[in-house]
């Protein structure tokens, strides 16, 4: 099995995320991330899900995701060519003796310092999961004390735009 994302360009209506959440689901397989918002037409929305299956079952996901009338376009991004990319925010303890290396920290791993508290500082970081796994990791120490964490968001390389050739075939 391997770790799969799709690009899922859909029309921007009510409950099109459930029929489509609904549909991997009752086919046994888990979503481990999902992504959805407006695209640059309102009235399509781009839905990011990544799904850990093998190549026979992503066909069949993909196949069953194109039955949907709601579906404009599926398609996998393939990660050399395309950019992906998770955001992450964390509540980090931090009093007057830790606060500077958590600093240092933030510049080695390019974060925001969105809100200083007497005690904890949060962060925002964006990446891969390989670097968001990184930072957590060197966080550890100091204590996580929350986390939240949004789903992979991606986008091909290049000048092609699907959701251009989505809209001309719908």
């Amino acid at each position: 099995m391997a770790r799969h994302t799709l690009s899922v360009l859909v029309e921007n209506k009510p409950g099109v995320l459930a029929r489509i959440a609904g549909l991997i689901s009752r086919r046994g397989f888990n979503i481990d991330s999902l992504a959805v918002g407006p695209t640059e037409h309102e009235e399509i929305s781009r839905m990011t899900v990544v799904v850990d299956v093998d190549e026979i079952a992503l066909e069949q996901v993909t196949k069953q995701l194109n039955k949907l009338i709601e579906v404009l376009k599926v398609v996998e991004l393939d990660r050399d060519a395309s950019v992906q990319r998770e955001l992450v925010l964390i509540k980090v303890r931090s009093d007057a003796s830790t606060r500077s290396e958590i600093l240092d920290l933030t510049t080695m791993f390019r974060c925001n310092v969105v809100d200083v508290a007497v005690d904890s500082v949060v962060l925002e970081a964006t990446g891969t999961p390989e670097k968001l796994s990184a930072l957590l990791e060197v966080l550890q120490p100091y204590g996580v004390r929350e986390l939240v964490q949004s789903g992979m968001v991606g986008i091909g390389r290049g000048g092609r735009s699907i959701t251009d050739r989505a809209r001309r075939s719908a």
